[in-house]
């Protein structure tokens, strides 16, 4: 029996978007697969696209490609002018995802007029695919907002050989390209002012400037972001205050704490300690081992941490690290801008 106009109409849209949607995700896949590295991420699309897959088939709608109409479709020569315009990988796989979402959102609406159970299917299929675009959006900011950083220096004033914040430029005229202002016990007024002048000198010399955790003073000082660890606020509570623009950043010091963490979105992890450290003492030493773990299960920026000086720098580094995190071995040090720049040179030497 001949389908109706009607049913051929709908058939001829549930099968362009079919394509439509199993095209975008593969794009976003191959992104995450080639671009950012990331073997999760991959996966995910690559399971959210069989999953669409099985769902036309489960609900015998795969012979919505029969009627197809390449020759009659009045769509196919309608183009717009920035359909073709992209500047970079990330725009490709950006628009792949706003693609999908309308693809999906397309196929659930109309798949209601044949057949209800695959409506639902399809509903849960586009929340799966929000959550892949919204993973893709934090990789993509992260590398853009903290991947050049390579070395991180922590500024706190009663480690400081002489004057904090010329302590601070030293590291600076050093190599450092990120500065975190950590001092756990000044008053909230005396934080905050220090604090402003800790961002105005990394915004004159443009390089990264983080609060440790207290993400309501990096929003009020202007700070690039903040940085919390695991018995401090959760990443994704310090996301809400400091909002999308500025960079969060959480430490972790075992397996178990990266995999979660990726659940927090955070801009980039700080893995430690990789040595054992008298700055932040801790009973579980990571090692560069677990550095390397986990520059394999994400594509996130990754900070290694913890008794790091320019004699064993090069043990970080063969384990995948690209930036590294100091404390001692650069604010204490009678030269300063002398032990930065010795890190900084095996760092990417």
């Amino acid at each position: 029996m001949r389908s109706s106009p009607i049913e051929a109409a709908i058939a001829r849209i549930l099968d362009a978007n079919f394509n439509r949607a199993r095209e975008a995700i593969r794009v976003m896949e191959d992104y995450a697969r080639f671009v950012l590295d990331d073997a999760r991420l991959s996966e995910q699309a690559k399971e959210l696209r069989h999953a669409l897959a099985a769902a036309i088939e489960e609900h015998h709608l795969a012979g919505a490609i029969r009627a197809r109409d390449i020759v009659g479709d009045v769509g196919c020569e309608v183009e717009t002018e920035r359909e073709y315009d992209r500047s970079n990988a990330a725009d490709v796989a950006v628009a792949a995802g706003k693609r999908l979402s309308e693809a999906l959102r397309v196929l659930e609406e109309y798949g209601k007029t044949v057949n209800a159970a695959f409506a639902r299917a399809v509903e849960q299929l586009r929340y799966r695919g929000y959550e892949i675009e919204r993973r893709l959006a934090v990789r993509m900011r992260a590398a853009e907002c903290f991947g050049h950083v390579r070395l991180y220096v922590l500024i706190t004033e009663e480690l400081c050989n002489g004057d904090w914040l010329n302590v601070a430029e030293a590291a600076i005229d050093g190599g450092a390209d990120c500065l975190q202002l950590r001092e756990k016990l000044l008053p909230d007024g005396e934080l905050l002012e220090r604090a402003r002048r800790f961002v105005a000198l990394c915004r004159r010399r443009e390089v990264v400037s983080i609060i440790n955790d207290r993400p309501d003073l990096a929003v009020l000082a202007d700070a690039d972001g903040v940085h919390v660890g695991q018995e401090e606020l959760p990443a994704s509570d310090a996301r809400r205050i400091i909002g999308p623009d500025r960079i969060v950043g959480l430490s972790t010091h075992t397996i178990e704490q990266a995999q979660a963490a990726a659940d927090q979105s955070p801009d980039y992890l700080a893995v430690g300690p990789m040595f054992a450290t008298t700055t932040k003492p801790q009973d579980h030493i990571a090692g560069p081992q677990t550095l390397a773990r986990v520059r394999r299960m994400t594509s996130l920026p990754l900070v290694a941490i913890g008794g790091i000086e320019a004699e064993n720098v090069a043990a970080v580094v063969e384990a995948g690290g690209r930036c590294v995190c100091v404390c001692n071995a650069v604010i204490a040090q009678a030269d300063v801008a002398g032990a930065a720049r010795r890190i900084r040179e095996r760092l990417t030497g």
